[in-house]
């Protein structure tokens, strides 16, 4: 069974991040009204028939957490993520009926938290309050208006797999031992190339100057040992799709000219106006680049192997801007 799909898409399309907090709460209270009918979904049971023993249900606010989520907790775990489809945009997203009846049944909510996904803690609140809650940003005490995007930061990552393991073992305690088998062989195994890779990038490149599109990057570059000199303001402003000072765009036009950056990273999942010249910038200047995305990709991969295929992709570009 495959807990996260994904669905390829171009690129996110930026909505308008208006206030949508009172909408959601009353079509999110009005859609409770019809999650007391038990789910018919393929392996959890139905009305005429038993549900499983020892699963816990869990709902990913996004497929990242999904994926390392159902992988931690295996066969004990059913996992339904929320957002899957990079089109969407978690800040703008508006909940489902589908999305209410999922945090109604399940025991465990993995939400983003600082921001992200503001919808997320507001389904959880419609459905009384009652569901255990996983916040990311409030477990690794960043509070709103930090860099949300914790998934690419590989200490938070061991941070958040480790609290999975917690919370599945307070819910489920007869099958503690084998939680703690999962989170090992995870990080043992599942993990092992995606460590490796970062470690041997650091080895080779520590300190290399580079540019990034947005603020994604600022979380894996310097794991990577990179020197991210692209200004934080302007990677922030990409990445909450507000306007970018003058200042700000003539700073990482002169990196580019200049060849001040080797390599040049960018999320394809967020080509703005501005980022689109600076490609152009970089092509001209024949400064290898490469991509990174917000959500998984290609549709149903694992958090490993989309990370993965992205660090892969880095060490490419270094390596050519080095031969």
């Amino acid at each position: 069974m495959n807990p996260f799909p994904t669905v390829a898409g171009p690129q996110i399309t930026r909505l308008p991040r208006v206030g949508t907090a009172a909408a959601i709460l009353v079509v999110a209270c009005g859609l409770l009204g019809s999650c007391a009918t038990p789910a018919t979904d393929s392996g959890r049971g139905s009305a005429s028939g038993p549900a499983r023993t020892h699963v816990i249900e869990v709902v990913a606010a996004e497929d990242v957490w999904g994926s390392i989520a159902a992988q931690i907790g295996g066969e004990h775990v059913h996992v339904v993520s929320i957002i899957t489809n990079p089109n969407t945009d978690p800040h703008g997203y508006e909940p489902t009926a589908a999305d209410a009846r999922s945090v109604a049944e399940s025991q465990l909510v993995v939400e983003n938290g600082i921001g992200y996904d503001p919808w997320a803690p507001k389904l959880v609140k419609a459905d009384g309050g009652t569901v255990a809650v996983l916040d990311v940003g409030n477990l690794l005490g960043i509070a709103d208006g930090g860099n949300p995007h914790r998934w690419y930061n590989p200490t938070d990552v061991q941070v958040v797999i480790n609290q999975l393991a917690t919370e599945y073992q307070k819910l489920d305690p007869t099958d503690s031992a084998y939680f703690a088998g999962q989170r090992t062989a995870f990080v043992a195994t599942g993990l092992e190339q995606y460590h490796a890779l970062i470690a041997s990038i650091a080895s080779a490149y520590r300190g290399t100057p580079v540019g990034a599109s947005e603020s994604i990057f600022s979380m894996l570059a310097p794991a990577l040992g990179l020197d991210l000199i692209t200004p934080n303001a302007f990677l922030k402003d990409i990445s909450q799709g507000t306007d970018v000072s003058a200042a700000d765009k003539e700073t990482v036009d002169a990196q580019i000219k200049q060849h001040l950056i080797k390599i040049y990273v960018y999320n394809s999942q967020n080509v703005t106006p501005d980022i689109q010249v600076q490609l152009r910038e970089v092509k001209a200047a024949h400064i290898p680049y490469t991509t990174i995305t917000e959500t998984l990709q290609p549709a149903g991969a694992s958090f490993q192997a989309w990370q993965t295929e992205q660090l892969l992709g880095i060490r490419a570009a270094l390596a050519q801007a080095m031969a």
